[in-house]
């Protein structure tokens, strides 16, 4: 009997090892073979100083709206007509709001839908203590070391002017579209674009435009972050999380620190946030995280194609090592970070009052709701008021299509211009002025064509902020490829 029971084990491990070896060698790579980059001319020393005067004007959007300078971004606008002759002459352009921009390239075919290419053109405040440990100024615009360096070097200038350099140099070629284009530029995202990016999408769905696509910031092309994968991976966002920030209030007995209660305020919240940090919301691997690791595991080895072949055997394996670390930890669950924390003003006095913020960043799938429900589960303490901060909650956003022509044209563009790049699709962990267009079109895409390794991370919003020369030439002939990839019929 236990020979038999031996055998049938065996017999089973056989199937499964078989089944599993025909999985991975039938894995084989989603990456589109294409014909060459166009034959685009780019002045390198031209586009390099605009991008440099670009950066140099401050527009900054201050979280104090009381501190913005209109004018900065007013100059702004002066200096992209004196920069982009052609384009201002060719193109219709509207000032949204006072400050944000919409620009229309009108197409020979109207049947055709348009498509809809976005950059902002603030960013954020340099922190007065981190002035001095700039290797560049940070809006002096320098160009030095084969880098452009300064504040929007790469959040979002680079992409905005990057454009305007593309369509520039297809006016002088001669080039005309048939699918109209339309050129969005919010003046503050990084506050949450309401008064640029939601003024614009709520114009154009008056007007009844409803785009092909559209194309925003989000993610880049990793350079030797992807494990297991020794090319270049270009990531291409088709969805958004989404965010809500939750206050957690416990109140109590104040009085004198000699004389404290069994537990006070301060700790009965550091209770709550330590059973939410340890009882996290489950993991999934399906939507854009699922895709991810579909296109990207056909580019690792056999051992980890056998792996990402056979998730039907291998995904709680997957997720387990994927919760490891900080960054695809976020791509497959609605991650806890609690940012603030709140009690007395003095060292010796018991707070009657103590409050908590934790903030959540929503996978798609997970709502607002949902996350509220957990917190209360978790928490599970009548003590802890839970309070939604009603002007930090966001969805995620719809998943965007990657069977779609949209989707292909965005690959076919990256492949052409970085032929060693290998292409997936992702999950944007950060909010873009993009999500505000979901109410035009479920296909919102989110990708920039700057190339980043693990160091760079750090600059975007923090010190030395910059982009290579050789990379922003890039930049220019990806959007370029991009318009012309992007007048195929639908």
């Amino acid at each position: 009997m236990g020979k038999k029971i031996i055998k049938v084990v065996l017999a089973i491990v056989i199937v499964i090892i078989a089944v599993m070896l025909i999985k991975a060698l039938s894995f084989t790579s989603r990456q589109i073979k294409t014909e060459p980059a166009g034959n685009f001319a780019v002045d390198t020393k031209n586009v390099s100083q605009h991008l440099s005067g670009a950066i140099k004007i401050p527009t900054i959007s201050f979280e104090n709206e009381a501190e913005i300078k209109g004018t900065e971004f007013l100059n702004f606008h002066k200096y992209l007509e004196r920069t982009y002759p052609r384009l201002h002459k060719s193109l219709h352009r509207e000032i949204v709001n006072n400050y944000s921009l919409l620009y229309t390239w009108a197409g020979k075919d109207k049947n055709l839908k348009p498509f809809i290419l976005m950059a902002h053109m603030d960013v954020v405040p340099v922190e007065a203590a981190s002035k001095d440990q700039w290797t560049h100024n940070a809006f002096a615009g320098d160009i030095a070391d084969g880098y452009i360096w300064g504040r929007g070097a790469l959040d979002n200038k680079s992409d905005l002017m990057g454009i305007m350099e593309a369509i520039e140099g297809l006016l002088a070629q001669g080039f005309q579209p048939q699918r109209t284009l339309y050129i969005v530029s919010g003046h503050d995202e990084e506050r949450g674009g309401n008064q640029g990016a939601v003024k614009i999408a709520a114009l154009l769905k008056a007007r009844g435009i409803t785009p092909d696509y559209v194309l925003d910031e989000g993610m880049v092309i990793t350079d030797g972050m992807m494990p297991g994968v020794s090319s270049r991976v270009g990531l291409i966002g088709i969805a958004e999380k989404g965010f809500i920030s939750v206050e957690l209030i416990a109140k109590g007995d104040g009085g004198h620190s000699s004389m404290p209660s069994r537990e006070t305020t301060v700790g009965i919240l550091c209770k709550a946030i330590t059973k939410l940090e340890s009882n996290q919301m489950p993991a999934r691997l399906d939507g854009p995280a699922k895709h991810l690791f579909d296109y990207v595991g056909r580019e690792m080895s056999f051992t980890n194609k056998m792996i990402f072949a056979n998730l039907w055997l291998t995904e709680g394996l997957l997720k387990s090592q994927l919760q490891k670390v900080k960054t695809t930890n976020a791509m497959i669950r609605t991650t806890t970070a609690p940012t603030m924390l709140e009690g007395s003003s003095r060292d010796n006095v018991l707070p009657n009052v103590a409050r908590a913020v934790v903030n959540f960043r929503l996978l798609p799938g997970d709502t607002p709701d949902s996350v509220l429900a957990h917190i209360r589960k978790t928490v599970n303490d009548p003590r802890v008021e839970v309070k939604p901060m009603l002007k930090q909650i966001q969805g995620a956003s719809p998943v965007a299509s990657i069977n779609s022509k949209s989707f292909f044209a965005i690959q076919k563009s990256i492949r052409q211009v970085f032929p060693d790049v290998v292409v997936a699709p992702s999950l944007a962990v950060v909010a873009s002025d993009s999500r505000h267009f979901a109410l035009l079109t479920n296909d919102v895409y989110r990708f920039a064509p700057m190339v980043l390794q693990a160091t760079d991370i750090s600059r975007l919003h923090g010190i030395n902020e910059r982009v290579a020369v050789e990379n922003y030439v890039q930049m220019i002939k990806f959007y370029m490829q991009l318009i012309t990839n992007s007048q195929m019929e639908k």
